[in-house]
């Protein structure tokens, strides 16, 4: 049987957006995909439920007072109502030791769901001298590269020190928590993945494998696929 994927959406204007290419990855690789909608908090017991796994997908901005701060004057467009939802649903899935993976926006408030804090623009709130994040080139273009730590699940599942990602955020992950460990990061010190210690597959990353998959790049299908068997148990 396939396993349901439940994919989160953006929201505006009383409407649901999502790229169909996170639909396409999830039905690639053998799971049922499944929009979900930025609903009551109430309704997310019986969501959890009927999903075997979460896909938390790309976006804009996430509400800063989340992780104690208020708006910097970078901060782009958000979504209180994506972020409560998410946020909630989150913690469900953690309890209940379902397979999670976050991207881009959703590797971030993955991050925020379980305690942990954000830069809410990494050009004006770091020091570094950073690389473009923000690409000037097709989504399934991998633009620069990251790192990737031994001994974690997503070398276990890449088999590689080095990926060549695509990038399209000005915001990132910058304290993980107790109980998750930084993956990946980028020659500039972005965090670009980092995971769970505790649970079967909890994985956020900065980049968007579902965009590369157009470009049949080999590393994107090793972690969709993963992701996907991981629900399947």
């Amino acid at each position: 049987m396939r396993p349901v994927i439940g994919i989160s959406s953006s929201l505006k204007e009383q409407m649901l957006l999502l790229p169909t290419d996170n639909i396409n990855a999830i039905s690639k690789f053998g799971g049922l995909p499944i929009v979900l909608p930025n609903y009551e908090e109430i309704e997310v017991d019986l969501i959890v439920e009927l999903i075997d796994g979460l896909l938390l997908t790309g976006g804009g901005d996430i509400d800063p007072t989340l992780f104690g701060e208020e708006p910097h004057q970078k901060l782009g467009s958000i979504t209180p109502e994506r972020d409560a939802f998410e946020v909630a649903i989150v913690k469900k899935m953690l309890l209940q030791n379902k397979p999670v993976l976050g991207i881009c926006r959703g590797a971030q408030i993955l991050n925020i769901a379980v305690g942990g804090d954000m830069f809410q623009d990494i050009y004006s709130q770091t020091e570094a001298d950073l690389l473009q994040h923000q690409q000037q080139a097709p989504r399934w273009h991998a633009s620069h590269y990251v790192n990737v730590k031994k001994n974690t699940l997503l070398r276990t599942i890449t088999q590689t020190e080095s990926l060549k990602v695509n990038s399209f955020h000005h915001q990132a992950n910058r304290k993980i928590p107790d109980g998750f460990e930084v993956s990946a990061v980028a020659s500039d010190g972005v965090i670009e993945a980092f995971e769970s210690k505790n649970h079967h597959f909890v994985m956020g990353i900065q980049w968007h494998p579902e965009c590369m998959l157009l470009n049949n790049d080999e590393v994107s299908a090793k972690i969709m696929n993963a992701f996907i068997n991981a629900c399947k148990k």
